[in-house]
Protein backbone atom coordinates (compact mmCIF):
# COMPACT_ATOMS: atom_id res chain seq x y z
CA UNK A 1 0.00 0.00 0.00
CA UNK A 2 1.37 3.13 -1.06
CA UNK A 3 2.20 5.76 1.70
CA UNK A 4 -0.62 8.49 2.27
CA UNK A 5 -0.47 11.61 0.62
CA UNK A 6 -2.10 14.92 1.45
CA UNK A 7 -2.80 15.93 -1.97
CA UNK A 8 -1.71 14.52 -5.15
CA UNK A 9 -0.24 16.40 -7.98
CA UNK A 10 -0.87 15.32 -11.65
CA UNK A 11 0.35 15.58 -14.71
CA UNK A 12 -0.37 14.48 -17.57
CA UNK A 13 1.95 12.87 -20.39
CA UNK A 14 0.74 12.71 -23.74
CA UNK A 15 -1.50 15.74 -24.71
CA UNK A 16 -2.59 15.02 -28.67
CA UNK A 17 -5.65 16.25 -29.94
CA UNK A 18 -7.11 12.81 -30.25
CA UNK A 19 -10.85 12.94 -28.68
CA UNK A 20 -9.06 15.47 -26.64
CA UNK A 21 -8.17 13.05 -23.80
CA UNK A 22 -6.08 15.54 -22.12
CA UNK A 23 -8.33 17.50 -20.87
CA UNK A 24 -10.90 15.03 -20.45
CA UNK A 25 -8.38 13.46 -18.17
CA UNK A 26 -7.58 16.40 -16.40
CA UNK A 27 -10.85 18.25 -16.25
CA UNK A 28 -11.97 15.04 -14.06
CA UNK A 29 -8.75 15.11 -11.91
CA UNK A 30 -9.02 18.85 -11.10
CA UNK A 31 -12.69 18.31 -10.00
CA UNK A 32 -11.67 15.82 -7.06
CA UNK A 33 -11.04 17.51 -3.92
CA UNK A 34 -7.51 17.16 -3.08
CA UNK A 35 -6.17 16.68 -6.63
CA UNK A 36 -5.13 18.74 -9.19
CA UNK A 37 -3.08 19.01 -12.14
CA UNK A 38 0.30 20.48 -12.08
CA UNK A 39 1.77 19.76 -15.23
CA UNK A 40 1.24 18.41 -18.56
CA UNK A 41 4.17 16.63 -21.05
CA UNK A 42 3.99 16.76 -24.88
CA UNK A 43 5.92 16.66 -27.86
CA UNK A 44 5.00 18.85 -30.14
CA UNK A 45 5.54 22.31 -28.40
CA UNK A 46 2.38 23.81 -29.98
CA UNK A 47 -0.17 20.67 -27.75
CA UNK A 48 1.98 21.70 -24.99
CA UNK A 49 0.90 25.39 -25.11
CA UNK A 50 -2.40 24.28 -25.65
CA UNK A 51 -2.54 22.37 -22.14
CA UNK A 52 -1.18 25.41 -20.92
CA UNK A 53 -4.04 27.49 -22.09
CA UNK A 54 -6.41 24.90 -20.89
CA UNK A 55 -5.03 25.05 -17.49
CA UNK A 56 -3.20 28.24 -16.47
CA UNK A 57 -0.23 28.13 -13.84
CA UNK A 58 0.89 24.52 -14.71
CA UNK A 59 4.12 23.74 -15.44
CA UNK A 60 4.96 22.23 -19.32
CA UNK A 61 7.37 20.35 -20.99
CA UNK A 62 8.25 18.74 -23.94
CA UNK A 63 10.29 15.58 -23.00
CA UNK A 64 9.41 13.05 -19.98
CA UNK A 65 12.86 13.26 -18.84
CA UNK A 66 12.35 16.92 -17.72
CA UNK A 67 9.29 16.23 -16.25
CA UNK A 68 10.18 13.97 -14.18
CA UNK A 69 12.33 16.20 -11.91
CA UNK A 70 9.29 18.15 -10.91
CA UNK A 71 8.97 18.09 -7.12
CA UNK A 72 5.46 18.65 -7.95
CA UNK A 73 4.39 15.90 -9.21
CA UNK A 74 3.08 12.86 -7.71
CA UNK A 75 1.08 11.04 -10.41
CA UNK A 76 1.81 10.78 -13.82
CA UNK A 77 -1.24 10.25 -15.98
CA UNK A 78 0.19 8.18 -19.36
CA UNK A 79 -2.34 9.39 -22.74
CA UNK A 80 0.12 7.90 -25.57
CA UNK A 81 0.24 5.53 -28.12
CA UNK A 82 -0.34 1.69 -26.91
CA UNK A 83 3.55 1.15 -27.31
CA UNK A 84 5.01 3.50 -25.23
CA UNK A 85 2.22 2.99 -22.04
CA UNK A 86 5.05 0.49 -20.59
CA UNK A 87 8.52 1.83 -21.41
CA UNK A 88 7.21 5.70 -20.22
CA UNK A 89 5.66 4.10 -17.44
CA UNK A 90 9.00 2.62 -16.39
CA UNK A 91 10.33 5.68 -15.97
CA UNK A 92 7.88 7.20 -14.14
CA UNK A 93 8.23 4.33 -11.15
CA UNK A 94 11.65 4.57 -11.26
CA UNK A 95 11.50 8.03 -10.86
CA UNK A 96 8.98 7.51 -7.50
CA UNK A 97 6.12 8.37 -9.49
CA UNK A 98 2.67 6.88 -9.27
CA UNK A 99 0.83 6.28 -12.57
CA UNK A 100 -2.33 5.84 -14.50
CA UNK A 101 -2.36 4.45 -17.65
CA UNK A 102 -5.26 4.73 -20.62
CA UNK A 103 -6.09 1.70 -21.98
CA UNK A 104 -4.69 -1.13 -23.01
CA UNK A 105 -2.28 -1.28 -20.03
CA UNK A 106 0.96 -2.50 -22.22
CA UNK A 107 1.29 -4.40 -25.29
CA UNK A 108 2.59 -7.93 -23.26
CA UNK A 109 2.43 -9.88 -19.86
CA UNK A 110 5.57 -9.27 -19.99
CA UNK A 111 5.60 -5.72 -19.86
CA UNK A 112 2.49 -6.05 -17.55
CA UNK A 113 4.74 -7.80 -14.87
CA UNK A 114 7.47 -5.57 -15.06
CA UNK A 115 5.39 -2.96 -14.22
CA UNK A 116 3.30 -4.41 -11.58
CA UNK A 117 6.99 -5.88 -10.00
CA UNK A 118 8.58 -2.37 -10.03
CA UNK A 119 5.56 -0.78 -8.18
CA UNK A 120 5.37 -3.18 -5.83
CA UNK A 121 8.75 -2.77 -4.76
CA UNK A 122 8.70 0.70 -4.82
CA UNK A 123 5.81 1.57 -2.85
CA UNK A 124 3.82 2.90 -6.34
CA UNK A 125 0.83 3.04 -7.09
CA UNK A 126 -0.14 1.78 -11.01
CA UNK A 127 -3.38 1.47 -12.94
CA UNK A 128 -5.11 1.42 -15.68
CA UNK A 129 -7.80 3.82 -16.89
CA UNK A 130 -10.68 1.52 -17.53
CA UNK A 131 -13.84 4.14 -17.35
CA UNK A 132 -15.87 2.21 -19.51
CA UNK A 133 -16.90 0.03 -15.93
CA UNK A 134 -18.84 3.62 -15.55
CA UNK A 135 -20.69 3.13 -18.91
CA UNK A 136 -25.05 2.77 -18.62
CA UNK A 137 -24.83 -0.51 -20.48
CA UNK A 138 -22.38 -2.12 -18.27
CA UNK A 139 -23.88 -1.12 -14.94
CA UNK A 140 -27.57 -1.94 -16.00
CA UNK A 141 -26.21 -4.92 -16.99
CA UNK A 142 -23.79 -6.30 -13.97
CA UNK A 143 -27.13 -4.78 -11.65
CA UNK A 144 -29.10 -6.94 -13.39
CA UNK A 145 -26.89 -9.82 -12.81
CA UNK A 146 -26.30 -9.43 -9.01
CA UNK A 147 -30.06 -9.34 -8.52
CA UNK A 148 -30.81 -12.88 -9.99
CA UNK A 149 -32.82 -11.65 -13.03
CA UNK A 150 -30.17 -14.13 -15.41
CA UNK A 151 -29.53 -16.73 -12.54
CA UNK A 152 -26.33 -18.28 -13.46
CA UNK A 153 -24.31 -16.82 -16.20
CA UNK A 154 -22.85 -19.55 -18.41
CA UNK A 155 -22.64 -17.98 -22.06
CA UNK A 156 -21.60 -14.32 -22.51
CA UNK A 157 -21.10 -13.08 -26.60
CA UNK A 158 -19.37 -9.93 -27.09
CA UNK A 159 -19.39 -8.06 -30.80
CA UNK A 160 -17.47 -4.81 -32.16
CA UNK A 161 -17.61 -3.58 -35.48
CA UNK A 162 -18.38 -3.53 -38.99
CA UNK A 163 -17.34 -3.19 -42.82
CA UNK A 164 -14.56 -0.20 -43.29
CA UNK A 165 -11.48 0.40 -44.01
CA UNK A 166 -8.97 1.23 -40.75
CA UNK A 167 -8.21 4.61 -40.08
CA UNK A 168 -4.56 6.37 -41.57
CA UNK A 169 -3.05 6.31 -37.91
CA UNK A 170 -1.00 4.22 -35.27
CA UNK A 171 -4.17 2.79 -34.06
CA UNK A 172 -4.20 1.07 -37.46
CA UNK A 173 -0.49 -0.25 -36.73
CA UNK A 174 -0.06 -3.31 -35.50
CA UNK A 175 4.06 -2.62 -34.24
CA UNK A 176 2.46 0.82 -32.49
CA UNK A 177 -1.61 -0.63 -31.21
CA UNK A 178 -0.51 -3.89 -30.25
CA UNK A 179 -3.60 -5.07 -32.85
CA UNK A 180 -7.34 -4.65 -33.71
CA UNK A 181 -7.65 -6.15 -29.90
CA UNK A 182 -6.24 -3.73 -28.41
CA UNK A 183 -8.42 -0.45 -28.41
CA UNK A 184 -12.31 -1.54 -28.24
CA UNK A 185 -10.94 -5.15 -27.30
CA UNK A 186 -9.55 -3.86 -23.83
CA UNK A 187 -12.49 -2.53 -22.36
CA UNK A 188 -14.80 -5.59 -23.49
CA UNK A 189 -12.60 -8.09 -22.06
CA UNK A 190 -12.31 -5.39 -18.84
CA UNK A 191 -16.13 -5.67 -18.70
CA UNK A 192 -16.01 -9.90 -19.24
CA UNK A 193 -13.62 -10.22 -16.51
CA UNK A 194 -15.83 -8.03 -13.73
CA UNK A 195 -19.01 -10.41 -14.78
CA UNK A 196 -17.19 -13.61 -14.58
CA UNK A 197 -14.51 -13.39 -12.08
CA UNK A 198 -13.49 -16.67 -12.04
CA UNK A 199 -10.00 -18.21 -13.37
CA UNK A 200 -9.65 -18.40 -17.15
CA UNK A 201 -8.45 -21.56 -17.73
CA UNK A 202 -7.64 -21.26 -21.56
CA UNK A 203 -8.55 -19.21 -24.32
CA UNK A 204 -9.13 -20.31 -28.15
CA UNK A 205 -8.15 -17.88 -30.84
CA UNK A 206 -9.16 -16.92 -34.34
CA UNK A 207 -7.28 -14.24 -36.16
CA UNK A 208 -8.41 -12.84 -39.92
CA UNK A 209 -6.30 -11.02 -42.56
CA UNK A 210 -8.37 -10.44 -45.34
CA UNK A 211 -9.21 -7.60 -47.15
CA UNK A 212 -7.41 -4.36 -45.88
CA UNK A 213 -3.58 -4.65 -46.58
CA UNK A 214 -3.11 -1.40 -46.17
CA UNK A 215 -3.41 -1.56 -42.19
CA UNK A 216 -1.15 -3.98 -40.61
CA UNK A 217 -3.77 -4.58 -37.95
CA UNK A 218 -5.61 -8.01 -38.04
CA UNK A 219 -9.37 -7.72 -40.21
CA UNK A 220 -11.60 -9.42 -37.61
CA UNK A 221 -10.09 -10.89 -33.97
CA UNK A 222 -12.17 -13.49 -32.38
CA UNK A 223 -11.83 -14.92 -28.67
CA UNK A 224 -13.72 -17.69 -27.49
CA UNK A 225 -12.58 -17.78 -23.70
CA UNK A 226 -13.12 -20.82 -21.05
CA UNK A 227 -13.71 -20.30 -17.07
CA UNK A 228 -13.10 -21.88 -14.87
CA UNK A 229 -16.83 -22.39 -13.31
CA UNK A 230 -17.81 -23.71 -16.53
CA UNK A 231 -18.96 -20.50 -18.31
CA UNK A 232 -17.68 -19.05 -21.50
CA UNK A 233 -17.65 -16.09 -23.63
CA UNK A 234 -17.27 -15.27 -27.32
CA UNK A 235 -15.76 -11.83 -28.29
CA UNK A 236 -15.59 -10.41 -32.10
CA UNK A 237 -14.17 -7.52 -33.07
CA UNK A 238 -14.10 -6.82 -37.01
CA UNK A 239 -13.63 -4.38 -39.74
CA UNK A 240 -15.05 -6.90 -42.93
CA UNK A 241 -18.66 -7.88 -41.50
CA UNK A 242 -21.34 -6.65 -44.19
CA UNK A 243 -23.23 -7.89 -40.77
CA UNK A 244 -23.58 -6.84 -37.32
CA UNK A 245 -24.23 -7.95 -34.03
CA UNK A 246 -25.64 -6.80 -31.17
CA UNK A 247 -22.70 -5.68 -28.50
CA UNK A 248 -24.37 -8.04 -25.64
CA UNK A 249 -25.94 -11.40 -25.49
CA UNK A 250 -25.67 -12.73 -22.10
CA UNK A 251 -27.53 -16.10 -21.17
CA UNK A 252 -28.47 -17.25 -17.31
CA UNK A 253 -30.19 -20.36 -16.31
CA UNK A 254 -33.01 -17.68 -14.99
CA UNK A 255 -33.20 -15.45 -18.14
CA UNK A 256 -31.33 -13.70 -20.90
CA UNK A 257 -30.14 -10.37 -21.98
CA UNK A 258 -29.53 -8.85 -25.63
CA UNK A 259 -28.48 -5.18 -26.15
CA UNK A 260 -31.18 -2.69 -28.20
CA UNK A 261 -31.55 0.67 -28.80
CA UNK A 262 -32.37 1.84 -25.48
CA UNK A 263 -31.71 -1.11 -23.14
CA UNK A 264 -31.41 -4.68 -22.63
CA UNK A 265 -34.18 -6.81 -23.98
CA UNK A 266 -34.87 -9.06 -21.16
CA UNK A 267 -36.56 -12.96 -21.58
CA UNK A 268 -37.27 -15.18 -18.95
CA UNK A 269 -40.21 -17.29 -18.07
CA UNK A 270 -42.54 -17.34 -14.80
CA UNK A 271 -44.65 -20.30 -13.84
CA UNK A 272 -44.22 -21.54 -17.67
CA UNK A 273 -45.13 -18.29 -19.12
CA UNK A 274 -42.40 -16.74 -21.69
CA UNK A 275 -41.83 -13.02 -20.62
CA UNK A 276 -40.05 -10.56 -22.27
CA UNK A 277 -38.98 -6.86 -20.71
CA UNK A 278 -36.70 -3.88 -21.06
CA UNK A 279 -34.00 -3.15 -18.94
CA UNK A 280 -32.86 0.36 -19.48
CA UNK A 281 -29.28 1.73 -19.53
CA UNK A 282 -28.41 3.35 -16.53
CA UNK A 283 -26.30 6.57 -16.66
CA UNK A 284 -22.45 6.77 -17.35
CA UNK A 285 -20.59 8.18 -14.54
CA UNK A 286 -17.20 8.24 -15.95
CA UNK A 287 -16.11 11.00 -13.32
CA UNK A 288 -16.28 8.59 -11.03
CA UNK A 289 -13.39 6.79 -11.60
CA UNK A 290 -10.68 9.83 -10.78
CA UNK A 291 -12.11 9.62 -6.84
CA UNK A 292 -11.38 6.12 -6.42
CA UNK A 293 -7.41 7.26 -7.46
CA UNK A 294 -7.79 10.02 -4.68
CA UNK A 295 -9.12 8.07 -1.96
CA UNK A 296 -6.62 5.06 -2.35
CA UNK A 297 -3.76 7.50 -2.55
CA UNK A 298 -4.98 9.82 0.19
CA UNK A 299 -6.61 7.68 2.54
CA UNK A 300 -5.78 3.90 1.65
CA UNK A 301 -8.92 3.40 -0.07
CA UNK A 302 -9.16 0.08 -1.93
CA UNK A 303 -8.18 0.48 -5.73
CA UNK A 304 -11.26 -0.30 -8.04
CA UNK A 305 -9.27 -1.04 -11.06
CA UNK A 306 -6.28 -3.47 -9.72
CA UNK A 307 -2.99 -3.70 -12.12
CA UNK A 308 -3.44 -7.82 -11.85
CA UNK A 309 -6.86 -7.56 -13.36
CA UNK A 310 -5.56 -5.20 -16.25
CA UNK A 311 -2.75 -7.52 -17.32
CA UNK A 312 -5.53 -10.25 -17.52
CA UNK A 313 -6.81 -8.29 -20.19
CA UNK A 314 -3.72 -8.01 -21.93
CA UNK A 315 -3.03 -11.90 -21.53
CA UNK A 316 -6.34 -13.06 -22.87
CA UNK A 317 -5.54 -11.00 -25.76
CA UNK A 318 -2.03 -12.08 -25.98
CA UNK A 319 -3.20 -15.34 -25.31
CA UNK A 320 -6.01 -15.10 -28.34
CA UNK A 321 -3.06 -14.27 -30.79
CA UNK A 322 -0.78 -17.23 -30.10
CA UNK A 323 -4.12 -19.81 -30.68
CA UNK A 324 -4.23 -18.26 -33.61
CA UNK A 325 -1.15 -18.83 -34.58
CA UNK A 326 -0.85 -22.86 -32.94
CA UNK A 327 -3.91 -23.69 -33.74
CA UNK A 328 -4.92 -25.05 -30.12
CA UNK A 329 -5.94 -23.31 -27.03
CA UNK A 330 -3.80 -21.26 -24.90
CA UNK A 331 -3.73 -20.84 -21.35
CA UNK A 332 -2.54 -17.24 -19.45
CA UNK A 333 0.41 -17.20 -17.19
CA UNK A 334 0.52 -18.46 -13.65
CA UNK A 335 1.22 -15.67 -12.24
CA UNK A 336 -2.19 -14.23 -13.01
CA UNK A 337 -4.03 -17.15 -11.47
Amino acid sequence: MPAKLKEVRCALIGYGGAFNMGKLHGDQINAVPGMRITAACDIDPKRAQQAAEDFPGIATYTEVKALLKDPNVDLCVIILPHNLHAPVALQCLKAGKHVVLEKPMCLSTAEAKAMITLAKKNDLMVTVYHNRRHDGDFKALRQAIADGLLGEVFEIEMWGGGYGAPGKWWRSKKEVSGGAFYDWGAHYLDWLLNLIPAPVVNVNGYFHKLVWKQSTNEDHVQAVVRFGNGAAANVQFSSIAHHSLPRWRVLGTKGAVVSGEKGFDYYTEHEGVKVQGLIRYGEGTWQDYYPNIGAHLMKGADLDVKPEQAARVIAIMEAAEKSSKSGKAETLPAWLG
